[in-house]
């Protein structure tokens, strides 16, 4: 063989030798790991089991399909907002966050995500009534007992009340007045079969009586709250009652009668009832709201699907 190529193996050789007989190189240590991302202050995790419901909650009922709507968000998308809570001995109260926190307990997921807060009774309460009127939540009765509450639980003005939940002292005063209404009366407002300006119409009018027989009247004949306003003026000015609906055909007692019946069912479903009736036959017709009113009415009714 010819020099040229033994210098080459050579060459190689010597650079295997070389590195074989290096020390072997330290390892590079690993990066540290990083640090986790400190939690903001004052949010934590709790059990939701170690939460209790606020005793100054405004709302008085959670339907149904918001709840279930809600808890379908959270199982898809998770939780975009913290609940609001403060502690009291070992437990946790609610200030703001009902529906989320009992959309948690339907899901059967065991802590959620909250804001722990410093707060009084008073100021619970107004934090509460302030979350519920922001999200618009409340409905024209549940939002004048939360007035109600702030102001007789806590001792407050009017005036007082409508500054810490940032509205002006008239919107106060104008949804206590609803409280002066009727138990039925307030009903209908929180049912939506009356609006708040049917309510405010109602209240033109004295006597309790007078104001009862013109909800109804409302409610069986889709009164306007124009037309209600002229039925109470006149009735006012008259110093009478308002009067039903005409039952043309009707003995006097059969019309009382039946208008009675009309009331009965009204109340009794929470629905406007019109009862069509003559001595040889008549049709009940009973208006609902879409279809979740529509099933609340069949379960009154006792009808399976």
């Amino acid at each position: 063989m010819s020099a040229a190529p033994q210098k080459s193996r050579l060459g190689r050789g010597l650079g295997g030798l070389i590195a074989a007989a290096r020390p072997p190189a330290a390892p590079v240590p690993a990066a540290p790991p990083a640090a986790p991302a400190p939690a903001m202050p004052g949010y934590r995790e709790i059990a939701v089991d170690q939460i209790e419901a606020s005793p100054y909650q405004a709302r008085r009922d959670i339907p149904a399909d918001q709840l279930n709507e809600l808890a379908e968000s959270i199982r898809s998308e998770g939780l975009l907002q913290p609940v609001v809570v403060r502690q009291t001995g070992d437990k946790f109260q609610l200030i703001a966050g009902e529906r989320r926190w009992r959309a948690f307990q339907q899901l059967q997921i065991k802590a959620i995500p909250a804001r722990v807060v410093e707060a009084s009774n008073a100021s619970a309460a107004a934090l509460g009534l302030i979350e519920n009127l922001q999200r618009e939540n409340l409905g024209p009765i549940e939002e004048a007992l939360g007035y109600a509450s702030l102001i007789r639980d806590f001792d407050l003005t009017q005036e007082t009340a409508a500054e810490r939940v940032g509205k002006g002292r008239a919107t106060v005063a104008n949804a206590l007045r609803l409280l002066s209404l009727e138990t039925e009366i307030q009903g209908y407002v929180g049912k939506g079969l009356l609006s708040p300006g049917h309510a405010k119409a109602l209240l033109g009018l004295e006597a309790s009586d007078q104001r009862l027989l013109l909800a109804r009247r409302v409610i069986e004949e889709g009164l306007s709250v124009r037309a209600t306003e002229k039925l109470a003026q006149a009735g006012k000015a008259a110093g009478g009652k308002a009067r039903g609906p005409k039952r043309r055909g009707l003995p006097a007692a059969d019309a009382t009668a039946v208008d009675g019946i009309q009331r009965k069912l009204t109340s009794h479903l929470g629905a406007r009832v019109a009862v069509l009736h003559t001595p040889k036959k008549g049709r009940i017709v009973i208006e609902y709201r879409g279809n979740e009113d529509l099933q609340r009415l069949l379960e009154l009714l006792g009808v399976k699907e």
